[in-house]
């Protein structure tokens, strides 16, 4: 019986008729287009809060960020209204994935042999890996914690003369390492979905991923939502690539 880790849940909505999902020969559905759009403005307003952020508080440095927002004095008005649009849509990400994200008994074996995944020794994954992994349950949750980091830090920053002196440097400080640990997290889930796992960000382009991607980073959910075991596919489809190789041309005369 396939545990809720394994399988996501999707109730179609408005936005789900917006777009579509084609699944084609050979392909399972991944993220559906409600999933892809929260993603996507996720990402739009994360990266607009960092640069007018950027343009805030390091001017020296990136002030040819500000005239993007219209100036300096739009670009302070704006900062904290994208981080806001940042933090609304990952909330509903955070409703949309709350049982998929849920920690299990598989994550921390996962966790005891992350060395294996971060150094790609193994090109499988565990057999128990269901819909996300630990890591990138670890990575969810360290959003979540951030999101109300950057919350309550904004609010402060954004009354200061409500809040004093005190609390306000102090939201500096944190909003700034929450800020710094979440780009690091981004930038390492960019890699991961481009170069590090290639066929990854078809998921969240056109919603769907090869069957061989499936068993390969996620064995656990492609068995729940296939029924098959995901090795016994992994050799079948060696044995048809066995089967469909030509010999190599002989050696020509020069």
């Amino acid at each position: 019986m396939a545990s809720s880790s394994n399988v996501f849940v999707h109730r179609p909505n408005a936005i789900d008729r917006l777009g579509q999902t084609v699944v084609y020969e050979g392909e399972l559905l991944r993220h559906p287009v409600y999933t892809r759009f929260l993603h996507w403005m996720v990402g739009i307003f994360f990266f607009l809060a960092l640069l007018s952020g950027f343009a805030i508080y390091l001017p020296w440095i990136f002030r040819f960020f500000a005239p993007l927002f219209g100036g300096g004095a739009m670009t302070r008005f704006l900062h904290p209204w994208f981080g806001l649009g940042f933090v609304f849509f990952f909330a509903l990400q955070a409703i949309n994935w709350l049982g998929v994200m849920r920690w299990t008994d598989a994550d921390s074996r996962w966790m005891k042999h992350i060395k294996t995944y971060v150094t790609r020794s193994d090109a499988v994954e565990s057999p128990e890996t269901g819909f996300f992994n630990a890591g990138q349950k670890l990575q969810f949750w360290e959003i979540v914690c951030g999101s109300i980091a950057f919350v309550i830090t904004g609010v402060i920053m954004w009354f200061p003369t409500t809040f004093g002196r005190v609390l306000v440097s102090i939201s500096y400080v944190i909003h700034d390492i929450s800020a710094l640990v979440m780009l690091f997290g981004i930038f390492f889930h960019i890699y991961l979905s481009t170069f590090g796992e290639p066929g990854t960000i078809q998921a969240m382009t056109r919603g769907t991923v090869s069957e061989s991607w499936g068993w390969t980073h996620h064995p656990a959910w492609y068995k729940a939502v296939t029924g098959r075991d995901p090795q016994q596919a992994l050799h079948e489809a060696e044995r048809k690539l066995a089967e469909h190789n030509y010999p190599p041309p002989p050696p020509r005369a020069l």
